[in-house]
């Protein structure tokens, strides 16, 4: 009985025993946990959808332009400059995800994760406003190729292309940026063919994801699902079944009417496989915790109701560790997950004194590769250097110029002496940097530069000034 009970882990929900794809069709769900559900679906899908739209101090508020490396987060823009702040924001998720999980389990895949969200919320939506409910999708998919058939299947792959290419429109903003993807559709497609390309791959991809793949995203694709045996331990809260009470000391059992279960030895299970029928992953929450167990709550409320019907206690499956079914013992903020804390805390901490501490305007002078330094007239060493600038900020910086801080010495810009740094642009140009020879301090000399605007020191770097040996 012990080698039966376990031989659900043999292989997953989705694939049956000949090895082929098992097509899920998971049961309308309904109750409190379902409607608690769709409102922070409905949030955070607004939100995804309007993120790439919204302004902060004329930065983005979320976009990933991995092309130009440039991304902004919460409208802080990150450039390549500062890709150690964007890693940095990265690990705090990393562990921010980690930290709820430990806590919590997979609560971020059933009610945050955009997959679980656009599958649950949307597409299924559609599908059971179209097909209907479970029994009448299975009876659906047996009928042969009937005028029902062909309507229904037209009617909905139809809108789930033009959700794929509302969802890849959606995303394309995320990469290249609202303003560029407006600027394209104004234009018109056929005035760039290589970005329609680019955003009908990735409709096909959505739609593939969405109307074919869905849950096996979870399951196969997804590596957070794995990260749950690392992860969870018998204090973490995770969707759960009772065993305790479920089964009793003669194991669950069928329901009959005026039946003493307790007398009897059966546990509050009456065995009628609704969790599993509501289960979008098609897995039985009563052999414990899954892989594919995404915390979506469905099963919760489904065995809520039918407790209600048979007029035992809910709470059969419910939001519980592992301790508290065997053990009685509450939730308890645990030395793992102070730490866990501790360092989110950390890092929270370090990146936002970054943030403060980063500079508007980001100046990079290096010597020309190849030259070597020019002796003029009058002891006057010559070096020539390059400049890159980077503006951060939403506004021109104008004015700009270059001064000895460290040294005596004159500095003279190849083409153009104060120049304008655009918004959100980058200005690289040529510059020469002379000083008598009587103030270096050898052959080779750290220089420090201040970059002002009109009379404001906006920004200060270094260089490397090389002058003759026999100056030392």
């Amino acid at each position: 009985m012990a080698q039966d009970q376990e031989n659900f882990r043999d292989s997953i929900g989705t694939i049956s025993e000949d090895g082929k794809r098992a097509w899920v069709f998971p049961k309308k769900p309904s109750g409190k946990f379902y409607q608690y559900r769709k409102l922070v679906s409905y949030i955070l899908l607004t939100f995804l959808v309007v993120a790439p739209f919204i302004k902060i101090n004329g930065n983005q508020f979320l976009m990933f332009n991995v092309l130009e490396r440039r991304f902004n987060i919460f409208g802080f823009p990150f450039w390549p400059q500062d890709f150690h702040l964007f890693v940095i924001s990265m690990i705090i998720g990393v562990v921010f995800i980690a930290l709820f999980t430990v806590a919590f389990g997979r609560i971020f895949c059933g009610w945050m994760c955009p997959q679980t969200i656009f599958l649950e919320m949307v597409f299924r939506r559609i599908e059971f406003w179209i097909d209907g409910d479970r029994g009448a999708q299975m009876k659906l998919n047996r009928q042969p190729w009937n005028a029902e058939k062909i309507r229904k299947r037209v009617l909905k792959w139809a809108i789930f292309f033009i959700i794929s290419f509302l969802i890849a429109n959606v995303f394309l903003a995320y990469l290249i940026g609202s303003d560029r993807l407006l600027e394209y559709i104004i234009d018109g497609p056929l005035q760039h063919v290589s970005t329609l390309i680019s955003l009908l791959i990735f409709t096909l991809v959505f739609y593939f994801i969405f109307a074919w793949f869905r849950e096996q995203v979870c399951i196969i694709a997804c590596p957070y699902g794995r990260m749950q045996g690392v992860l969870l331990d018998d204090k973490s809260i995770i969707v759960a079944y009772d065993h305790k009470r479920g089964e009793g000391e003669n194991g669950r059992k069928k329901f009959r009417k005026n039946e003493d279960r307790d007398a009897l030895g059966h546990g509050d299970c009456i065995d009628c496989f609704q969790c599993v029928n509501v289960c979008p992953t098609n897995i039985d929450i009563r052999n414990g915790t899954q892989l594919e167990c995404v915390n979506c709550t469905a099963c919760i409320d489904e065995c809520d109701t039918i407790m209600e019907k048979v007029n035992l206690p809910k709470g059969l499956i419910r939001y519980a560790s592992e301790d508290e079914i065997v053990k009685k013992e509450k939730f308890k903020f645990t030395p793992r997950l102070k730490g866990y804390t501790a360092v989110l805390v950390i890092l929270t901490g370090i990146l936002i004194g970054m943030l403060f501490l980063r500079n508007d305007l980001e100046a990079n002078i290096l010597r020309l590769p190849g030259q070597l330094y020019e002796h003029k007239e009058g002891n006057i060493i010559s070096n020539v250097y390059t400049f890159k600038l980077v503006n951060k900020t939403t506004k021109d910086v104008d004015d700009v110029s270059f001064k000895l801080l460290s040294h005596k010495g004159r500095i003279e810009l190849v083409r153009h002496e104060n120049f304008i740094v655009p918004a959100q642009e980058m200005s690289e140009g040529t510059l020469f940097i002379e000083i008598n020879s009587a103030a270096l301090d050898g052959d080779k000399t750290n220089l420090k530069i201040g970059v002002f605007s009109g009379d404001e020191k906006i920004e200060t770097t270094t260089a490397r000034f090389l002058g003759p040996r026999s100056y030392r």
